[in-house]
């Protein structure tokens, strides 16, 4: 990132509310991107130069946004995004690396990651992935977003297996719930679009969690896009 480019006047037209910590071990890039934000009007609300204070800071403030780096001391950046993940904070994470490699980036998305975003990237591509990941929207670097398709796809075409079994079948409430669930929309819009109480739409997340084993909303989610469910009709 680099400071010294002017902020355009849609830098904080919808960042104002925005809050993001910035995980990087190196100080320079790390006051760079949290300036960079800054300037935008994006409330920075901690910085982190290693894994476990990246998951204690971002626990202690919940953010909007986590901006991590994966090669961090203590613990790597996917190990931070599980660690998020676990505990279940509104967070969402968007990986900020130098590596394209592959199994780097397949290894963020299966943990939980939002986005992923190449260190290459300018500034005013970073801002609008931040702003993107905040509102749940998959973000990826040209070239890597084919390659996490093309992975969705691939576990689309396999049957559906775990413990050695096959997955029962979603009913159709449940599935209707599920693909809402996959568009970023919350209990209580799910249940005032299907004219239920968000409790009953809750119900049916759980239900679908223990049919499918799955553990949590972001597993639930990754499923569902695997599947194109996420995709209207």
């Amino acid at each position: 990132m680099t400071g010294s480019e002017e902020a355009t006047e849609s830098d904080s037209s919808d960042a104002t509310t925005l809050s993001v910590v910035v995980a990087d071990d190196h100080p320079i890039w790390r006051e760079a991107v949290a300036r960079d934000l800054t300037d935008a009007g994006f409330n920075v609300v901690a910085t982190a130069d290693d894994g476990h204070s990246a998951v204690n800071r971002t626990l202690a403030t919940r953010p909007d946004v986590l901006v991590l780096d994966l090669n961090l001391p203590g613990l790597r950046g996917d190990q931070v995004c599980a660690a998020i993940v676990k505990a279940q904070v509104p967070t969402k994470v968007l990986i900020l690396s130098a590596s394209a490699e592959q199994r780097d980036v397949l290894e963020a998305v299966k943990v939980g990651a939002t986005g992923y975003l190449l260190k290459s990237a300018g500034r005013q591509e970073l801002l609008d992935a931040v702003r993107a990941t905040a509102r749940g929207k998959a973000v990826f670097t040209a070239g890597l977003a084919g390659l996490v398709l093309g992975e969705f796809r691939r576990l689309a075409a396999e049957p559906l297996v775990k413990n050695g079994r096959e997955v029962p079948e979603l009913t159709g409430r449940e599935t209707e719930v599920l693909k809402l669930v996959a568009t970023g929309m919350s209990y209580k819009q799910i249940g005032a679009h299907l004219f239920i109480s968000h409790r009953t739409v809750q119900n049916h997340v759980q239900n679908t969690l223990n049919k499918l084993q799955l553990h949590n909303r972001i597993e639930l989610v990754r499923f569902a896009i695997a599947r194109g469910l996420d995709t209207p009709a």
